[in-house]
């Protein structure tokens, strides 16, 4: 595990908005403090009633790992951008508390931007070889191909996986999107934003292991009528130069 000294900053912030994972946090963050960059991990308990916040505190004593607590369930879009204003890295990566993703793909996410070959990198679940989407359910890749075609028609984007999680890019050109956000609607609005600002959009595959519903799994369809509606709603967005500072 690599971390930041205290004064120079950060090559990756890595945000990870949590709700209810009390049965995952603790190995998520340990995978993702065993990748060898520096960095510095935001933590965001966004009101989580099941221990999460318990588990958290074995954490919060190290230096690398700063936890952020909301008073109540205030949503994923809403913890993003709470960690957000305290973000320090060169590139922000976004990481769900749940076991779905792999911190060992942050290597592959990265080199396109450390190149300069993309300004925006996201995962693509649909290509991750072996660790296929064969159980993520009919209707969900449904939806994902639905928003896609949505991406497609209105900014002229071809993505193959808008709905994942990981995306990576850099800090300063996050904050100059102004998020709204407030729940699941932070993919939809990152992406719209992105396309409109003219950025160069990659996909990587990544490794995916899909959990149910049963398992902890919170999106649900009202979440993909929502997204496509911001994809809609921000074709008219007009960006404003992304500071440095």
């Amino acid at each position: 595990m690599a971390s930041a000294s205290s004064d120079a900053p950060p090559l990756l912030t890595v945000i990870v908005p949590v709700f209810n994972e009390a049965a995952t946090i603790d190995e998520l963050l340990r995978r993702v403090t065993a990748e060898a960059y520096p960095k510095q991990i935001i933590v965001v308990d966004d009101g989580s009633t099941d221990g999460t916040s318990t588990v958290l505190c074995a954490w919060q004593s190290r230096s690398y790992v700063e936890v952020v607590r909301h008073d109540r369930n205030r949503g994923k879009g809403r913890a993003i951008r709470t960690a957000l204003e305290r973000a320090r890295g060169r590139f922000v990566i976004i990481q769900d508390g749940d076991l779905e993703t792999d911190p060992q793909d942050y290597s592959a996410l990265l080199e396109p931007l450390l190149e300069g070959c993309a300004d925006f990198v996201i995962g693509n679940r649909f290509a991750g070889g072996a660790n296929s989407t064969k159980d993520m359910g009919r209707a969900f890749r449904v939806g994902v191909r639905l928003l896609n075609l949505t991406v497609r028609l209105l900014y002229g984007v071809y993505l193959s996986d808008e709905a994942c999680c990981y995306k990576v890019l850099p800090t300063h050109m996050l904050k100059a999107m102004n998020l709204q956000c407030e729940r699941f609607e932070f993919c939809p609005e990152v992406v719209a934003k992105a396309s409109r600002m003219g950025l160069r959009i990659t996909e990587v595959p990544i490794r995916y292991d899909p959990r149910c519903t049963a398992a902890g799994k919170k999106i649900r369809y009202r979440d993909g009528v929502h997204a496509a509606w911001q994809l809609w709603k921000l074709r008219d967005w007009n960006p404003c130069p992304p500071s440095k500072d």
